[in-house]
């Protein structure tokens, strides 16, 4: 499955339709959640196939304004949500999120699953069902048969985005293998020895919204003023997401494009959240995101991802394979052994390559497992936090 996404311009007219199909559907989605805790509360259970015979079975105000399929989707959403809430509270780690009620800053789309929608022969505009042909910016061609289509509302602008279904040939390029060693002063090293800078989207923008907050703070609550601040905060926001997506789109891209085999860490990157003098700096480094988009895009390019274990790859020695214990504070490796002198984060690359090349080799003990590894992490994070924190805010 390949998702391309598009920019649409509605008229007045259909952008006042699009907000009221989206209303409708939260309206549905509420009104369904509240069937389903007052079922409970009685000692009954109320599953997705009652919500929708209930909803098939009498013509009501959400099928006047909106196309049947979209209403099913959107009851299908809210299934979806408890079999998540009903997966946490088996696995028991952490809050369960039992399914909340959406206000209109948290409900912002809607999906034709199957039909109702179609693009026009010169791709100019696409036809949506209740809302009529909609101008649309055909950016790239389509790959594949289209399955659903999915309206986004983002902050003030409205995008669709085709789900197509093709075959993905598969084959393995010939190319050079690497280890990538995430960080904060420099957002990847490479085992090549190429260095990625860390964009710091966050910071250069932070400026900006501080003083965006600062206006929204003084506003009355529940006045148009006040609302429009909103938007403009939503807005530097949303630059800031943007700003990073391109940035990690365009390394993933030549992550795959340049290597046959690229190896990370298996960072436990929730717990590295925890140390509250990082936690910031992490987020903004996005490295969950850089992961999960070069894992999309190996495939159809030939390469292949693989993750490690973490445990002790800045610590063990890539030339002779000795443990030298340092701080986060210390950013040279240099090896008592064998004289090996260089950077900490290219030693930890090396490693991390080496491991991956080998797919069972460790840098740590192979008994070892990844939640201890990952303790490991956070401790030394807490340890020396303030020092890389000083160092982060200077870069």
């Amino acid at each position: 499955m390949k998702a391309f996404r598009y920019r649409i311009y509605p008229t007045t007219k259909q952008e006042k339709l699009l907000s009221t199909t989206l209303d409708t559907c939260r309206f549905l989605y509420n009104d369904a959640l509240d069937s389903r805790i007052q079922c409970y509360k009685q000692g009954k259970s109320l599953s997705y196939v009652d919500l929708a015979n209930v909803l098939s079975g009498q013509h009501n105000q959400y099928q006047e304004v909106v196309h049947s399929q979209v209403l099913q989707d959107a009851l299908k959403r809210l299934d979806k949500a408890y079999q998540n809430f009903f997966r946490r509270v088996k696995e028991k780690k952490g809050k369960v999120g039992f399914p909340r009620f959406k206000n209109k800053d948290r409900y912002h789309s809607f999906t034709y699953p199957q039909s109702g929608f179609r693009l026009t022969n010169d791709t100019k505009r696409i036809t949506l069902s209740k809302i009529g042909d909609v101008k649309l910016k055909y950016s790239r061609a389509i790959d594949g048969k289209i399955k659903t289509c999915t309206v986004l509302r983002d902050v003030d602008q409205w995008f669709v985005v085709l789900t197509c279904e093709n075959e993905v040939l598969k084959f393995k390029n010939n190319k050079p293998e690497v280890g990538v060693d995430v960080g904060i002063k420099s957002l990847a090293v490479l085992s090549d020895g190429t260095v990625i800078d860390n964009p710091r989207t966050l910071k250069y923008s932070e400026k900006k919204l501080a003083k965006e907050q600062r206006r929204l703070s003084r506003r009355i609550k529940g006045s148009t003023n006040r609302n429009n601040q909103k938007i403009e905060v939503a807005k530097v926001h949303r630059r800031i997401r943007r700003q990073r997506s391109d940035f990690l789109h365009k390394l993933s891209t030549n992550f795959v494009n340049n290597y046959g085999i690229i190896t990370f860490e298996d960072l436990n990157i929730k717990g590295m959240l925890k140390n509250h003098c990082l936690a910031k700096h992490i987020s903004d480094a996005s490295w969950s995101q850089l992961i999960s988009l070069t894992q999309n895009k190996a495939e159809s390019a030939g390469s292949e991802v693989r993750l490690v274990n973490p445990r002790n790859t800045s610590q063990k020695c890539s030339q002779c394979g000795k443990t030298v214990k340092k701080t986060l504070a210390e950013r040279t490796h240099k090896c008592p052994y064998c004289g090996l002198v260089m950077d900490r984060d290219l030693n930890a690359s090396l490693n991390i390559s080496m491991a991956g090349r080998a797919r069972n080799y460790s840098c740590g003990d192979l008994t070892s497992t990844l939640k201890n590894c990952s303790e490991e992490q956070v401790g030394s994070l807490k340890q020396e936090s303030s020092i890389a924190a000083s160092d982060a805010a200077t870069a």
